[in-house]
C-alpha cells in the first residue's frame, strides 16, 4: 500500500472558474485524493471577500487567497498582477502554509511567477517539487509578435527561469517541447518529462438540448470552442472560417470563454455582420459541458506563429464527449500526429483557410462520420490522456522514501527555515 502523503497543489485557476487548467487540477486532486493523499489545493481568487479562506471542497482543502481580477484583465494589468502573486500569497497564506507543511509541491504554470513561493517553501518543507508546464511563456508571445526582445523579455524571461530552477521535475505537455529546452537551454539540462495533459474519465448524462432551443441553435450543426481567447488561440481563424460559411444556414459556430481579445473579436463579428457565429461569457463547469455534450463539433485554433507546442485541455474534454475535433494550429505541432493518426478529426496549419473549410464542410454534412470519429476520439482520450496516469506519473517517483505528513507535524516548523528565501 503507498504511504500516505500530504500534497499541496499550487495553481493561478480554480473551481468555480471555468479555464480548462482549473477543471484539470480539480481531477488531479481528486484523484490523489482517492489514493489517501492529503490534498491541499492554494490558488488565487477574486470572488472571495476575506484576505484567505479555507474550504472542505469535495474532501480536499481549498485555500483561496484574495487578489484583484486577473484573467480576462489588460495585459499590462495581467502582467502586474501575475508578478506579485508569490509574495502576496506568502504574506496572506504565510500562517496557514507553515502549520501544513506539505511532502511535495506540485505547481501548475501559467502563470510563470510561483518560483519565488515554490523556492521559499522547497526550502522550508524540505520537499521535492513537480512543475506541470503548459505554457512555455515568453517565447510563444515573441512567436506571435506579442513581445519583442527587450527589457519586459527579460523580465519574463528570468521569471520563467525562476520556475524552472525551483522545480525538481517538470512535465512539458508534448513531446515537440523537449526541442525547445534543447534549443535554448542547452547547458542547463533541466529534468524534463513528457506529461499528457489529462481528465476524469468518468461520464455524466449532460444531454438535454436546452442550449440548442435557448440559444436558437435548432437542427444547426454546432462547432463549438470553449477556453481561452487571447492572441495565441488566434480565434480570427475561426472568424474567417464564420465568413466562408455565412452562406451555409445550418452551420454555426459557438465560442464560450474570456481572455484579452473577446471584445475586440465581438466588435469585428459585429462589424462583419455575421450571423452564423457568436461568443458567450464563460459558464461552470459543469454547464460547459452539458453545451459540449449538445453541440457536434469541438475547435482548436493556434497561431501559426508559434513555435511552442501544446495539447489544449479542451481538446481532452471533446475527446471525453466523444467528439470530432476541427483544429487549425501552427504548423509541425504534436496535434497533427495525435488527431490524425488517431482519426480523431481534422488537423489543418492555421492559414490554410481552403482545406480548413472542406474540412468543416465535411464534418457538417456526415452525421456518420462526424459519430465515427467521434468514437475514435474517445478511445484514444482512454489510451492516453487518463487522470490515473498523470497521477502516478507525478506521484509514485516520491512514495517509497517519503516519510507520512503526519510524522513530518512534529518537525519543528521554525519559521527562519522561511526568512532565508525572501522573494
Amino acid at each position: 500500500m503507498n504511504q500516505q502523503m500530504r500534497i499541496l497543489l499550487l495553481v493561478d485557476c480554480y473551481l468555480p472558474y471555468s479555464k480548462s487548467s482549473a477543471t484539470q487540477m480539480r481531477d488531479l486532486a481528486v484523484e490523489l485524493r482517492d489514493r489517501n493523499h492529503d490534498v491541499i489545493v492554494l490558488t488565487p481568487s477574486d470572488r472571495i471577500v476575506n484576505s484567505i479562506e479555507v474550504s472542505r471542497e469535495e474532501g480536499l482543502r481549498v485555500v483561496r487567497v484574495k487578489t484583484r481580477k486577473i484573467k480576462g484583465a489588460s495585459k499590462v494589468f495581467r502582467a502586474l498582477e501575475e508578478a506579485r502573486l508569490s509574495s502576496l500569497v506568502w504574506r496572506r497564506a504565510r500562517q496557514f502554509l507553515l502549520n501544513n507543511r506539505a511532502d511535495l509541491i506540485v505547481f501548475y504554470s501559467p502563470t510563470i511567477f510561483w518560483g519565488g513561493l515554490v523556492r521559499r517553501l522547497k526550502s522550508g518543507w524540505g520537499c521535492p517539487t513537480y512543475l506541470i508546464l503548459r505554457d512555455i511563456f515568453p517565447a510563444w508571445a515573441v512567436d506571435a509578435g506579442l513581445l519583442s526582445k527587450g527589457p519586459i523579455y527579460s523580465f519574463f524571461r528570468k521569471k520563467e527561469v525562476e520556475q524552472y530552477e525551483a522545480a525538481d521535475r517538470i512535465g512539458v505537455q508534448s513531446p515537440a517541447n523537449l526541442q525547445y529546452f534543447t534549443r535554448e537551454f542547452e547547458s542547463r539540462r533541466y529534468p524534463l518529462e513528457v506529461l499528457y495533459n489529462w481528465i476524469n474519465l468518468s461520464a455524466e448524462n449532460l444531454s438535454s438540448m436546452k442550449y440548442r432551443t435557448a440559444l436558437g441553435l435548432g437542427g444547426k450543426i454546432v462547432f463549438f470552442y470553449g477556453g481561452n481567447i487571447g492572441v495565441a488561440q488566434d480565434l480570427d481563424n475561426i472568424i474567417r472560417l464564420a465568413v466562408r460559411l455565412a452562406d451555409h444556414d445550418r452551420i454555426c459556430f459557438v465560442l464560450v470563454g474570456e481572455g484579452s481579445e473577446a471584445s475586440r473579436l465581438n466588435r469585428l463579428i459585429a462589424a462583419k455582420n455575421l450571423r452564423n457565429i457568436q461568443i458567450l461569457s464563460p459558464v461552470a463547469h459543469q454547464e460547459y459541458l452539458a453545451m459540449l455534450a449538445e453541440f457536434d463539433v469541438g475547435l482548436l485554433s493556434l497561431d501559426r506563429r508559434l513555435k511552442t507546442h501544446n495539447v489544449p485541455g479542451k481538446l481532452l474534454c471533446y475527446m471525453h464527449r466523444s467528439k470530432p475535433t476541427l483544429a487549425s494550429v501552427n504548423p509541425g505541432n504534436d496535434l497533427f500526429g495525435i488527431i490524425e493518426e488517431n482519426r480523431a478529426g481534422f488537423c489543418l496549419a492555421n492559414g490554410d483557410d481552403e482545406n480548413l473549410c472542406a474540412a468543416a464542410l465535411t464534418l457538417a454534412n456526415d452525421p456518420e462520420l462526424r459519430a465515427k470519429l467521434g468514437a475514435n476520439s474517445r478511445r484514444l482520450l482512454e489510451r492516453l490522456f487518463s487522470v490515473d496516469a498523470a497521477a502516478s506519473q507525478i506521484v509514485d517517483p516520491y512514495q517509497p522514501r517519503m516519510t507520512p505528513f503526519n510524522e513530518r507535524e512534529a518537525a519543528e516548523p521554525v519559521e527562519s527555515l522561511y526568512s532565508k528565501n525572501g522573494f
